[in-house]
């Protein structure tokens, strides 16, 4: 089995499940922007993808629309969405185990770097992470793949198979492979697996238990 020395894993859906955070945060954008025909349940395939895509993609909002929606529901999540959420069984004794046996951990996700670096923070998960690389509110970092190269180049790291991205999204298995990198989908999180099944992922885990006993 390949020997990963540098992982990188996927924040929302694959450390915590941040369903009650964003679902609240979506609804209080959508209430500011006065669209009433949202029936307050989750959208699938919403968690994941830049929040910009997610509100152009579910409720056809035009550019500067978009915009005003991701301001408002940056507004709730900063106050409150940001610590509803909830870390998946076993995440903590993962990351402590794989940093205690000399892993170099990274995180790369679509969610804003500084709600980011909160959410790991409250957690504890910042004691074992070496860098954490988020959206900026430029768009810089507009997708998985530019997000985890610009981790890669801010480490001065070449693509490589013992360089594992894991996540439980289209988008960070397909970020993975254009930067070379082994990857590994979690099943647990919120993405679909007839979706993930057509990116061909390295591995596949289930659940937590499993994950670490492809890691380690």
């Amino acid at each position: 089995m390949t020997h990963f020395s540098h992982i990188i894993f996927d924040l929302d859906g694959t450390l915590t499940d941040n369903t009650r955070g964003i679902a609240a945060s979506l609804k209080y954008a959508l209430e500011e922007m006065q669209i009433d025909n949202y029936d307050g349940k989750l959208p699938d395939g919403f968690i994941g993808p830049p929040l910009q895509q997610g509100f152009k993609t579910f409720f056809g909002l035009n550019e500067r629309n978009t915009e005003l929606a991701v301001e408002y529901f940056r507004e709730y999540y900063s106050q409150f969405g940001l610590l509803e959420n909830d870390p998946y069984p076993g995440v903590s004794e993962l990351m402590e185990e794989l940093y205690f046996t000399g892993k170099q951990l990274f995180i790369a996700t679509a969610k804003l770097e500084k709600f980011a670096l909160q959410i790991c923070e409250h957690f504890g998960f910042d004691k074992y992470v070496v860098q954490l690389k988020g959206a900026d509110y430029g768009g810089e970092y507009g997708t998985k793949s530019n997000l985890i190269s610009g981790l890669l180049k801010s480490r001065q790291l070449e693509a490589s198979k013992n360089i594992v991205m894991i996540g439980d999204t289209v988008h960070d298995i397909k970020g993975g492979k254009e930067n070379g990198l082994s990857t590994i989908a979690v099943t647990y999180g919120f993405g679909k697996k007839e979706d993930l099944q057509k990116e061909a992922p390295d591995f596949w885990a289930e659940s937590v238990d499993e994950l670490f006993q492809i890691l380690t």
